[in-house]
């Protein structure tokens, strides 16, 4: 079974106050090529995760400057969701020793997903491991098939990838957020590079008057008027809840007033994430310590707030596809410590929107540093706004989006020669 998602309506003129002129054209001139393409977004999921939050707007988009466009995500299965948990994290490096059993369960899945492709597409978009064996399964079905990667993959478990190599290799084209994501020896006969973006309308990061943030935060608890740091990340072992828990004891012993928030949200396609969860609840008992999730109350409108309340957003991932939580804290001007891994140091350089860390003590003696010098904050704070609105904003993101399907499905190039990457 597929379940169609359907989305709010969005319009391209709306954002344009907040990019650039030329880019807006450029969207425009490249969907007058595309007019009436038939699309197909497949993920696993419609809530929870970056691709779905992702997914959100820009369907929306797609579809407001003239896409036939469709989102569907696989059935609920907590089976395929608990292979494909362990696979996700075997391509970004953890071993896992793949059953025979749980191999066929990620079939299974597959060819349910792909005996419930009835429509007629154009191009079909294939997000992540999940979907991944569909186009096998499918064939052609007179569509350009791309598969579009969210995670760092550069040295994944070789039983795991030797497995879902073939599935990925069938299709026309692999997108990566960058290069160094491409596994070792993948053959396909195109490869994209295209970061992703976050939506500055969506009620995640649209402006919001500080008061506003400061008195919703007070609602859940947490005092406005001392300070506060926040990750807004999933229950992980990647994003490194229990560093960043380390992290803010090493701050609170020099700074006793401090306080931290912990916000995640509960994916479906995402069961590894209850048991951190319950882990950090149950064991890391502070009166300062806040952990919320989107199942009491915390939403997209609420993490805007706390973003916005917050001293230091802090996103201390160990691997990471890109890390959308430092963009949406430099969008709203606040400054952000991330790990120096995967898409962080895309978004954040050491001085410009923050600091990037590797260990525990440094995030805590970088926290430290910016509560206490809270005009250099506000400088290097204001720097990654300005990195952000110039390339990670959703605008960006669609004009790319639609670069690559005028190149699969016209076969004609939709950029300059220097920016097309073939293999």
């Amino acid at each position: 079974m597929l379940n169609l998602v359907g989305v709010k309506r969005k319009a391209l003129r709306s954002y344009e106050p907040l990019t650039d002129d030329d880019l807006i054209a450029e969207i425009r001139e490249l969907a007058s090529r595309l007019r009436g393409l038939r699309v197909l977004h497949l993920n696993s999921t419609a809530y929870g995760g970056g691709v779905a939050e992702l997914l959100v707007s820009l369907v929306a988009l797609e579809k407001d400057v003239g896409l036939d466009v469709e989102w569907r995500t696989m059935g609920e299965d907590e089976a395929f969701f608990k292979v494909t948990k362990r696979i996700h994290n075997a391509l970004q490096g953890q071993p896992y020793d793949m059953t025979d059993e749980e191999r066929a369960t990620y079939l299974r899945c597959n060819e349910a997903a792909a005996g419930a492709l009835n429509g007629q597409y154009d191009a079909v978009i294939v997000h992540d491991p999940q979907p991944a064996a569909v186009r096998h399964v499918a064939g052609r079905r007179g569509a350009r098939w791309i598969w579009r990667c969210h995670i760092d993959t550069s040295e994944p478990d070789a039983g795991v990838w030797a497995f879902v190599e073939p599935y990925v290799e069938e299709h026309d084209a692999a997108v990566f957020t960058m290069a160094q994501f491409v596994p070792p020896g993948l053959a396909v006969s195109r490869l994209e590079f295209i970061p992703p973006a976050i939506d500055p309308l969506s009620s995640k990061n649209r402006d919001l008057p500080d008061d506003l943030a400061r008195a919703l935060v007070g609602e859940f608890g947490v005092d406005a008027e001392r300070p506060l740091m926040v990750q807004v990340a999933r229950f992980d072992p990647w994003k490194d809840p229990a560093g960043v828990i380390q992290a803010y004891r090493l701050v609170k012993a020099e700074l006793p007033e401090v306080q931290l928030a912990l916000i995640g949200s509960m994916a479906g396609d995402d069961p590894e994430a209850w048991e951190i969860y319950r882990g950090i609840t149950e064991t890391d008992r502070d009166d300062d310590l806040f952990v919320f999730t989107n199942l009491v109350g915390v939403g997209s409108l609420e993490v805007n707030c706390f973003q916005r309340a917050s001293d230091v957003v802090i996103q201390k991932s160990l691997r990471e596809g890109f890390g959308l939580a430092v963009s949406e804290g430099l969008w709203k001007r606040r400054p952000v410590i991330g790990g120096a891994a995967g898409g962080i140091p895309l978004q954040l350089q050491d001085g410009v929107g923050g600091y990037l860390v590797t260990t525990v003590e440094q995030c805590a003696e970088r926290a430290l540093y910016l509560l206490r010098h809270p005009e250099e904050a506000r400088r290097v704070a204001e720097a990654g706004y300005q990195v952000v609105r110039r390339r990670f904003l959703m605008p960006r993101l669609l004009r790319d989006e639609l670069r690559l399907l005028c190149d699969v499905t016209t076969g004609t190039s939709a950029r300059r020669p220097e920016e097309r990457v073939v293999r």
